[in-house]
Parts: C-alpha cells; sequence; structure tokens
C-alpha cells in the first residue's frame, strides 16, 4: 500500500522543504564490496550472482527505514512494500525492466526473478510494480569492470538506484565496486552509508549458509 504523508509530520521535513526543487537533488556514494563468499555461494548452488546481488539489495533496504518513504511529484508518499528493480536484455535486442518484490525467503525471491525477468525477456515489456512498492532500480554491467556510474541527476527518476559492472578478482578474493544514487529528501548521507554497510554483512551472510 503507498499513502501521502505531510512532511511537515514526518522526519523529513526540513530535507523536503530544501531539495525538493533542488535543480540537482540526487547524491551517490561510492563503495567498493567484498563479495567472495557472493561469487562462491553462486557458483556452489549454480544461483545467478546479480539475483544474489538484488536479494541482498532488498534484504539492507528492508532495514533501513528511510527506503520506505519516497519524493515523487512534490509530494512524499509512504510504502509498506519494497521491489528491486533489474535491467533486463529482450528477446527482440532491446533491453526493458523488471521489478521483483523484495522477500526474505531467498529461495521464493528467486522463483520470482527468474519467472518475472523471463516474462519481461519474452514480452519485451517491463514488469511495474511502482504503484504498490517502492523500487529500488539497479543496473549490472556485467561484462565490464567499472569503478563507478552517477544516473540522471535532475530529480527526474527520484527513485534509490545501485549500479555495478563485473566483479574483479584479487587473488582469492572478489571486489565489486558500487554506486548508490538517492534523492536527499529520502536519506542523509549518514543512512545512506549505513545501508551500504549493511549490505555488505548480507553479501557477508551468504557465506554461512548451507
Amino acid at each position: 500500500m503507498v499513502t501521502e504523508i505531510d512532511p511537515a509530520q514526518s522526519g523529513r521535513a526540513e530535507a523536503f522543504e530544501l531539495w525538493m526543487g533542488a535543480p540537482q537533488p540526487m547524491l551517490t556514494l561510492f563503495k567498493t564490496l567484498d563479495v567472495t563468499r557472493l561469487a562462491r555461494f553462486s557458483r556452489r548452488r549454480k544461483l545467478k550472482f546479480n539475483m544474489l546481488l538484488c536479494w541482498c539489495v532488498g534484504r539492507a533496504a528492508g532495514r533501513t527505514e528511510e527506503f520506505y518513504t519516497l519524493p515523487a511529484g512534490g509530494k512524499l508518499m509512504r510504502y509498506d512494500r519494497l521491489a528491486v528493480s533489474t535491467v533486463v536484455d529482450t528477446a527482440a535486442g532491446g533491453i526493458s525492466t523488471c521489478d521483483i518484490p523484495c522477500s526474505g525467503e531467498l529461495g521464493r525471491f528467486n522463483r520470482d526473478y527468474l519467472a518475472l525477468t523471463g516474462r519481461v525477456r519474452d514480452s519485451g515489456a517491463p514488469y511495474d510494480l511502482s504503484g504498490s512498492h517502492m523500487v529500488i532500480g539497479t543496473s549490472a554491467l556485467a561484462g565490464y569492470e567499472i569503478d563507478g556510474a552517477v544516473n540522471i541527476y535532475a530529480g527526474v527518476y527520484n527513485n534509490p538506484f545501485l549500479i555495478w559492472g563485473k566483479y574483479r578478482r584479487r587473488l582469492w578474493r572478489a571486489e565489486l565496486p558500487i554506486s548508490f544514487q538517492f534523492h536527499h529528501t529520502q536519506m542523509d548521507g549518514v543512512p545512506a552509508a549505513r545501508f551500504l554497510d549493511s549490505l555488505q554483512r548480507e553479501v557477508q551472510s551468504l557465506g554461512a549458509r548451507r
């Protein structure tokens, strides 16, 4: 469910006043994740690396209160559900987007990920949950090593967005630079940095799963 809330009665009242009308209201943080355990888990379980990272993003976001509000259309909206979006190569040779509802259960998220991305790949039509979920955008340039990326910065697309490329091998380790862009009305730098720390912990926790 999504409802409009009064910014003046929220913890983001000052940020709403400062940043909703700003010409460049987005911030971007960069972090290099240790994805050694995630890569091993992916190979051992024969699960897609991108799916696992998207699941970890959803898990970390679910523990971060700021993700449940989003500035949109000059309003502040409150959501009770989250989704992670991924870019899909379509059968026709283009790209489209697919929103996967977040789940605390990896098996369920994997089933949804495979079924929904398969539908988008075949149809070419996006699968959109933005009317009912706060959607976290992601884009994986999996064939290329990149240091980071900055997306549209003018507040046209206000949803938080993560971009990553191909992970890098460092002897017995695997590292993945990642960029996290967000609207300053939604959150400040400290909770955003905490989210990235939480994402690292979620990635590390995969190594403890059997």
